[in-house]
């Protein structure tokens, strides 16, 4: 499978340290007017990418509002999907998870049977990624939907490993994800560990509701920070988000300075 713009162009910000912003899309708590309310936004406050799906996904507005978005916005839309019927080729690209944090055979290998040959026929640039669930306190719709049990939130050699195994089977991209509704967010531990283990860019998200937050994932390794729930309740918190990552990727003082050259 050949590589895409969209992870070329990914993978070369992970090596020149540059971090990214996703806003995460549920077509279950989105209508248009909110839609156009995080649009707008966006336009002010850089956003790299929009993740667009969910854990369940029971409306039909998935394609409505891709093609909104499609329509007011150069921000490319990834599907980020929970099964083979949320695809939709208006896309511009696909996480194509493997959750290899749990032992689903359904949602490691199952659901991309079904869905090989629709993609086969899309022009959806395909990002394979080794997608993590991580406890952070209460169990979320994915875990309750994949049946799976999420890596322990303080045993970060275990995530270290899993990433390492996914790499290892090729795998693009690892994700590491609290969960809609985290108590509380991935550690930087178990960031750190996992950016230690593989080379691959990676995305964490869940539970990333303060700048502090934000800022720690940031530090410890994360290249790709994912925002939903919490702009969704209020949603001038992304022009805070793209804040952080502006001042992360563009640093002003002597100890942004340091920190760069050390990642170098």
């Amino acid at each position: 499978m050949r590589l895409t713009s969209l992870y070329d162009a990914l993978s070369k910000r992970r090596m020149q340290g540059q971090k990214s912003l996703a806003v995460l899309l549920d077509p279950d708590n989105l209508d248009e007017e909110s839609c156009q309310r995080i649009l707008e936004l966006s336009e002010q406050h850089t956003v790299d990418y929009f993740f667009m799906g969910g854990s369940l996904v029971t409306s039909v507005h998935q394609a409505a509002l891709i093609r909104f978005i499609k329509s007011r916005s150069a921000v490319p839309v990834l599907l980020f999907p929970s099964n083979s019927l949320h695809l939709d080729a208006q896309a511009d690209g696909i996480l194509l998870l493997s959750l290899i944090s749990g032992r689903n055979p359904d949602f490691l290998i199952g659901q991309h049977v079904i869905a090989a040959p629709l993609l086969r026929a899309s022009n959806l640039q395909i990002l394979p990624t080794g997608y993590m669930l991580v406890d952070t306190g209460r169990q979320t719709t994915a875990s309750y939907i994949s049946g799976t049990t999420p890596l322990p939130y303080d045993k970060p050699s275990i995530a270290a490993c899993t990433a390492m195994a996914g790499e290892q089977l090729g795998l693009r991209l690892m994700y590491l994800d609290g969960g809609s509704g985290a108590m509380y967010p991935v550690s930087p531990a178990m960031i750190r560990a996992v950016r230690q283990a593989v080379d691959t860019p990676l995305i964490v998200g869940g539970g990333i509701n303060t700048q502090e937050k934000a800022q720690a994932a940031l530090e410890a390794g994360a290249d790709v920070i994912v925002v939903g729930n919490h702009i969704e309740k209020d949603p001038s918190f992304l022009a805070e988000m793209s804040h952080t990552i502006r001042h992360f990727n563009q640093p002003t003082d002597s100890t942004d300075f340091s920190r760069i050259t050390r990642i170098l």
